[in-house]
């Protein structure tokens, strides 16, 4: 039983992991792009 516990809180700690790794991502991909296309939206 314990080793279940002990896999099923390594799958939930992979898991939130790969999510924190995603929005990060979104942050560093996503912003800069956004203000990039609103950037030159004002200008044109």
């Amino acid at each position: 039983m314990l080793k279940f516990i002990d896999d099923f809180a390594g799958a939930v700690s992979d898991f939130i992991i790969s999510i924190s790794y995603f929005i990060a991502g979104i942050f560093i991909v996503g912003v800069p792009l956004f203000l990039l296309a609103k950037f030159f939206e004002w200008i044109f």
